[in-house]
């Protein structure tokens, strides 16, 4: 305890420039424990999100507890989600049964028949687009609550209809399920996304705190050294070390998580794109504190220690300032593991050979990841002496000599100050790769919508009002075969569509050859050719008509119509039979088919012909092949964390780099006053400054660029891809790591007085 007290002492009475440094790493620890906490919060806002989710689902349970038996009496739902732009728009539809039911969180009761319950968001969405009306239908008598929506962007709403209008719904009696099959992110995805921020945020934020927690180490070691002199225990000299690095944190701390708690309040009501949550979703859990309040002092300790370690071994030395020994080779360890996986990857998907089995890749990938970044930060101080070395010997400048002779005496000095700032284009590199994978699984390049509607118990006056939707350029029905759904082995089904030739070249621009009334097979060589459809076999189809059912006969045309299908964008399969709209009987129809629509894929075109099927009938179930409104959504929230992430770690960094440059500065003024006593002239002072700083930082830097792009080069080979080359996002690394070669030199001439104080080194 005393030791500690003697800490505390040294502390706060040994003069204002000990307390303003004590100021830095509280200021500088509150930074990255907001930053820390910023990363743990995102798990718990997901789960909160999911957890409401799984609180407002329906559920069915009268008998049996897993399947709903007898419920011919209870109320009756059907849900359906439409995509509005590139979000999901939800609407349940729910028809009162003879039971009453409790109804979902946010809701005081269900809606009646005529009456519609919708989201805050929906609300005002109506109130902008009186044309979505056609897809909510009813007098709205209410908003629902927070507790009945995952996020506050939320489109949702409840819609009340009679029985009679939901043939097709399922029979409810409950709402709440253990666990929901929508998460806002899917847990491999989410895995994904933590591996990510781990490399942009956590790893950086650790060097940072280190940083932190060892401001002004040189004159501390010192104090430390003469403290062991004087007979002060190893343990105690560790103890005095401990009271200010843990000190400082521990109250960084304290104002690192108070800022977040403000900071999660303004942001969540501002709202990042895409990804929106309550106030409560983000508040500081007991984890987070604890994590917060035990890791970052325990990192303080621990970084401290190290640092103190010569002044408790050898601290006659450390009071001499000798010579530090050369550093050790084991520090390129990790480095070449890593490198071999990555470049083995390269190589595989350079040649072709990218790897199939993903257990294994998944291992090895974030495994070499991660010695790839540990190795590059141990690796820098060997490279920067071995470069140090090698100029001063080659050059003849005064400044460029003095510099690499600082560099090469003191290596981890200037690397300090370079450390972070490499970190982040290195995890720049690998987030880039995440955003490439992403974008290639949400990339829509189909010039042509299409929209599939069942027509079971659709009327020939609602289908032709479908036709008729503006925005809608094409359309034709697809039916299958009859087949019994009793029989035993695999039933033999032939497709067909009913189309006209001008139809047909709508939904497959390349075909050639169509006769107007002509049975033809649709044959593709791009596509795998059905077997069933072999000429000259006869399939049933059942129509229906004047309230009348009727078998058609289909016997397979000889009669083949070719279509080249490279880009994947035809709407028909090669086997598929076409028929002519004139050869059904009169007045019959397919009993059992799809219409499908066809339209522009641009977002404002598609949100306008859902809007019109909306009108004609709102309950009608619409499947829009290429567009999973669901998965887009979660795309658009790991952007947007990724995205947070790398702003989080460009925080991280540049404030690494004005810590560690500040102090760096404070820590060489007596060297800098002593070359000036000497005659050294300001000039030569400042070009020593810049190029002690800017050459170790470029080199890091370049090391960076090349390692990290070789990593995001390997993700993509394992991820599965397309791409495997990212050329598109070097300029911007090249460019920012210029930017920040720049900055490093221009922060570093400030930092050259124009008067000499020799107070600095009287004490030398």
């Amino acid at each position: 305890m005393r030791e500690l007290l003697l800490g505390l002492r040294l502390l706060f009475g040994s003069g204002r420039g000990n307390r303003a440094r004590f100021i830095l790493m509280a200021g500088g620890s509150a930074v990255g424990v907001c930053c820390l906490a910023m990363v743990l919060a995102i798990p718990g806002i997901l789960a909160a999100q999911d957890g409401r989710k799984a609180a407002r689902a329906s559920d069915c349970r009268l008998v049996d507890p897993r399947i709903c038996v007898g419920a011919k009496e209870a109320p009756l739902e059907l849900q359906l989600t439409d995509p509005y732009g590139s979000r999901p728009m939800t609407r349940i539809f729910h028809a009162p049964g003879a039971t009453e039911i409790s109804p979902p969180p946010g809701l005081r009761q269900l809606p009646s028949p005529g009456e519609i319950f919708v989201s805050p968001a929906l609300h005002r969405a109506l109130m902008r687009e009186p044309g979505l009306r056609q897809l909510v239908p009813g007098q709205e008598r209410g908003i629902i609550g927070a507790r009945g929506l995952a996020h506050p962007d939320e489109l949702y709403a409840y819609i009340g209809v009679g029985r009679d209008q939901l043939k097709a719904g399922n029979p409810v009696t409950s709402f709440g399920m253990p666990y929901t099959d929508d998460e806002t992110v899917e847990p491999s995805t989410l895995g994904i996304v933590r591996f990510t921020l781990s490399g942009v945020v956590l790893l950086p934020l650790v060097v940072y705190l280190s940083v932190c927690s060892r401001l002004s180490a040189a004159a501390r070691v010192r104090r430390l050294a003469a403290l062991r002199l004087v007979g002060l225990s190893r343990k105690g000299v560790r103890r005095v070390n401990a009271a200010e690095s843990v000190a400082a944190a521990f109250l960084g701390t304290m104002i690192g998580l108070c800022i977040y708690a403000l900071a999660n309040e303004v942001i969540s009501r501002i709202g990042l794109p895409g990804f929106r949550w309550y106030p409560a979703d983000g508040a500081l859990s007991l984890s987070t504190v604890l994590i917060c309040l035990i890791g970052c002092p325990a990192l303080a300790w621990f970084a401290g220690a190290a640092g103190a370690r010569k002044a408790i071994s050898n601290p006659l030395a450390v009071r001499r300032t000798a010579v530090e020994k050369p550093l050790s080779k084991w520090g390129l360890l990790p480095l070449l593991p890593g490198l071999g996986v990555v470049a083995g990857y390269c190589v595989a998907g350079a040649t072709g050979h990218e790897p199939k089995n993903t257990s294994l890749s998944s291992i090895l990938m974030p495994l070499a990841i991660v010695l790839v970044g540990i190795g590059l930060v141990l690796s820098l101080p060997i490279i920067s002496r071995s470069l140090a070395r090698a100029v001063a010997l080659g050059s003849r400048s005064l400044p460029l000599s003095l510099a690499m002779r600082r560099n090469e005496v003191e290596p981890g000095g200037a690397l300090r100050v370079a450390t972070g700032l490499v970190l982040l284009v290195y995890a720049a590199s690998l987030a880039q790769g995440v955003l490439i994978e992403l974008d290639q699984v949400s990339k829509r390049n189909a010039p042509v919508q299409s929209y599939n509607l069942p027509l079971r118990g659709v009327s020939d006056e609602k289908r032709r009002a479908f036709e008729r939707v503006s925005g809608v350029k094409g359309h034709f029905i697809k039916m299958d075969s009859y087949w019994d759904h009793d029989s035993e082995g695999w039933p033999k089904i032939l497709h067909a569509v009913i189309a006209e030739c001008d139809q047909l070249r709508n939904m497959v621009p390349t075909v050639t050859g169509c006769v107007e009334r002509r049975f033809a097979r649709l044959v593709s060589d791009d596509q795998i050719y059905d077997e069933d459809s072999r000429p000259g076999a006869v399939f049933p189809f059942l129509l229906q008509g004047d309230g009348k059912e009727r078998w058609f006969q289909l016997r397979v045309p000889e009669r083949a119509l070719k279509y080249p299908d490279k880009a994947g964008e035809a709407l028909v399969d090669s086997g598929d039979v076409l028929i002519p709209p004139s050869a059904l009987p009169k007045s019959f129809r397919p009993k059992s088919a799809t219409l499908v629509l066809l339209s522009s894929s641009a977002p404002d075109v598609v949100r306008s012909v859902l809007d019109g099927i909306g009108g004609v009938d709102p309950t009608i179930e619409v499947e829009t092949p290429g567009v999973v409104v669901t998965a887009l959504q979660q795309i658009t929230v790991v952007k947007t964390i990724l995205g947070m992430g790398m702003v989080l770690g460009l925080i991280i960094g540049v404030a690494a780099y004005l810590v560690a440059a500040t102090d760096r500065a404070v820590e060489r003024r007596p060297q800098v006053t002593a070359l000036s006593l000497l005659g050294a002239r300001p000039r030569t002072l400042r070009a020593v400054q810049v190029a002690q700083v800017v050459l170790p930082l470029a080199v890091g830097l370049m090391l960076a660029v090349v390692v990290g792009k070789a990593a995001e080069s390997s993700y993509l080979v394992t991820g599965g891809g397309e791409i495997f080359w990212d050329g598109a996002g070097l300029p911007l690394l090249l460019a920012s790591a210029a930017g920040v070669v720049v900055v490093a030199a221009l922060g570093s001439l400030p930092l050259i007085g124009r008067r000499i104080d020799p107070e600095l080194i009287r004490r030398d």
